[in-house]
């Protein structure tokens, strides 16, 4: 049978639900979450997406095929063109200011998650790079998705994280999530048993480091 995106979720679903329903998603989504801890998630996650830029260059580099160099550029063109204004802005209605943005220090969990990616890409293949960045890719579609069916869940004006959550619920967003799956998809099933088990492994590394981020961002941790 051929394997799918699902199955990497299936091989590791305790970290997986530790990750969606971690308790920094709660929290924003009941918008009992501290400010503070927010606003020290937004500035590593402005360091976080400009790693993630050069993953997505690290995906061009690595594209075997015009389709896969193409989706690589188009990529890394929405982050470095578009997502990194908008966070610019979104980080400024929280009263963190650009110049604040450019001399931040990257937090360790940061640093671990971000280069695990891009250790993980240059060592291996494109597949490789893009089960390393799928936590991300798909999984914030997951958590808007989950936060919207979870009862305590408040949304508009009442919730100051609201903007966040919407986000991530856009089509726009959703439309790129189920692009990524699709693409994974169409890979995956093409892997044997073996290779599928190093796929897992990269994986549940990767959702683990993004527990992480959120632990990192709920204690204020550097």
């Amino acid at each position: 049978m051929p394997y799918q995106f699902d199955d990497l979720k299936k091989s590791c679903p305790a970290e997986w639900r530790a990750y969606i329903e971690h308790r920094f998603v709660r929290e924003l989504g009941e918008a009992s979450l501290a400010p503070e801890a927010f606003q020290h998630y937004l500035k590593q996650d402005y360091l976080f997406l400009i790693q993630f830029a050069r993953a997505f260059a690290l995906a061009a580099y690595k594209s075997p095929t015009l389709s896969d160099l193409r989706q690589a550029k188009d990529g890394l063109q929405a982050i470095v063109d578009t997502e990194l204004d908008l966070h610019i802005g979104y980080c400024n209605e929280w009263g963190i200011s650009e110049q604040e943005l450019a001399d931040l220090p990257e937090a360790r969990a940061t640093l671990a998650y971000t280069r695990y990616v891009l250790d993980t890409g240059n060592r291996g293949d494109l597949l490789d790079l893009h089960v390393a960045l799928s936590p991300c890719m798909v999984g914030y579609g997951e958590i808007a998705n989950w936060l919207n069916h979870h009862t305590d869940t408040i949304r508009g004006k009442a919730n100051p994280y609201d903007a966040w959550i919407a986000m991530y619920e856009s089509d726009e967003f959703q439309d790129a999530m189920q692009a990524e799956i699709r693409w994974l998809n169409e890979r995956l099933a093409d892997v044997s048993p073996a290779r599928f088990e190093q796929l897992t492994r990269i994986f549940r590394d990767a959702t683990r480091l993004e527990i992480d981020f959120w632990d990192m961002g709920l204690n204020l941790s550097d």
